[in-house]
């Protein structure tokens, strides 16, 4: 299998092909342990992906079947340690809203949802797709940064830019923000 990673990392598209074949289902089954079979597809997929576009970097200290088995089960965790933060912040807004049902400002929260996305979707094209891979996707600035081939500082700088002109679409929308948080 080491044969296989060399000739992945010179570019060879066959053995890339012959990695996926080999270990797509294996991978697939083994983080259906931990999360939904639909989840742990688009997860495998994107671990492959992530190999592919990092291949002339990538370094595996152990076997390539280990490294892959690692990889998968990591990134399970991750990905059930972010399911459950959003469903406490799901929580916490839920205890903070649930007195307030009567309030007129509640109903609200889906014009202000609409207008977010409108917002969001309005942004130019760099700044939405660092912002939603930030904001939406979970990913760090360096994962951001390694995935679309740019500086770190230069995804910090299109998230504060992003945010000043989210601020200002919404600035009519900022006291009901405030009191949802």
């Amino acid at each position: 299998m080491t044969e296989l990673f060399d000739k992945i990392q010179k570019g060879d598209r066959e053995s890339y092909r012959q990695m996926f074949l080999i270990f797509y289902p294996a991978l697939c089954e083994y983080a259906s342990r931990f999360i939904t079979a639909t989840d742990a597809e688009e997860l495998v997929q994107d671990l492959m992906l992530h190999i592919w576009e990092t291949r002339k970097t990538m370094v595996i200290g152990s076997s390539l079947k280990s490294y892959l088995f690692v990889a998968v089960r990591n990134r399970c965790y991750n990905s059930i340690r972010n399911r459950q933060y959003k469903q406490q912040v799901h929580t916490q807004i839920y205890e903070k809203l649930k007195d307030r049902f009567d309030d007129p400002d509640y109903y609200m929260a889906n014009e202000l949802a609409d207008n977010i996305q409108k917002a969001v979707s309005e942004l130019p094209a760099n700044y939405r797709e660092v912002f939603e891979l930030s904001r939406f996707g979970s990913k760090s600035n360096q994962e951001i940064a390694d995935q679309l081939n740019v500086s770190v500082k230069t995804v910090e700088y299109r998230i504060t830019q992003s945010l000043k002109i989210l601020r200002k679409t919404l600035k009519d929308y900022l006291p009901i923000l405030t009191f949802m948080m």
